[in-house]
């Protein structure tokens, strides 16, 4: 009788922790701290319609920037444009930056629930994203190592991203606009900063176990 063996897991490498961050440093700089400072800068210079209009002109220069540098316009970066359309002609028309800010702390929300709500399911929302991010074989992702694992992270995610919407709302109608963009910018970059990196940690520990 013949006995079939498991087939070993290939050791898959993951980057090192500090190629990492600085791989994410310029999406963080680009995404979420170069957006808040300048609108920031714009609301105390220009006030709020001013601010809202470089918010929009922002948006829509990364659009023109691409298609001068002949590079490809992601579809996240266009519906981003029409969200901040959307969300400056509410502001203007309400003269209250807080219809700028609440459309996407309710997204935050919407993604916190996407999270925990595909937890149980196949393919959790975790892993759509990790595999967006990293490479990772069929094969492995069917194990049940992995598929624990993913669970985990979306909890994880999920239980952060509506941490971020209730603290984001929290702040957006008990502070000023300006510390608002100050103290929210800072509470979300620590807390998905930890969550990120306890989502790697957490990575290494799986694959190392599936590679024994």
């Amino acid at each position: 009788m013949t006995v079939l063996m498991p087939t070993p897991v290939a050791p898959i490498a993951l980057p090192r922790l500090g190629a990492l961050l600085r791989h994410a440093a310029p999406r963080v700089l680009e995404g979420m701290i170069l957006p808040v400072a300048v609108f920031y800068a714009a609301l105390a210079a220009l006030g709020l319609y001013g601010a809202l209009a470089v918010a929009v002109a922002w948006v829509y220069g990364g659009v023109v920037w691409r298609l001068v540098k002949r590079r490809g316009v992601p579809g996240t970066l266009l519906l981003a444009a029409g969200a901040v359309t959307v969300r400056a002609v509410l502001a203007g028309v309400t003269e209250s930056s807080i219809f700028f800010f609440l459309p996407s702390c309710l997204g935050v929300f919407c993604a916190s629930m996407g999270f925990l709500l595909t937890a149980p399911l196949r393919r959790p929302l975790a892993q759509r994203v990790a595999s967006d991010l990293i490479p990772l074989p069929e094969h492995l992702l069917e194990h049940s190592l992995m598929r624990r694992f993913f669970v985990r992270q979306s909890v994880l995610w999920g239980c952060a991203q509506m941490v971020n919407a209730v603290l984001s709302v929290w702040l957006l109608f008990s502070l000023t606009t300006e510390a608002y963009l100050v103290v929210r910018t800072s509470a979300v970059a620590v807390l998905l900063g930890g969550a990120g990196l306890i989502s790697v940690l957490s990575l290494r520990r799986c694959l190392r176990a599936l590679a024994r």
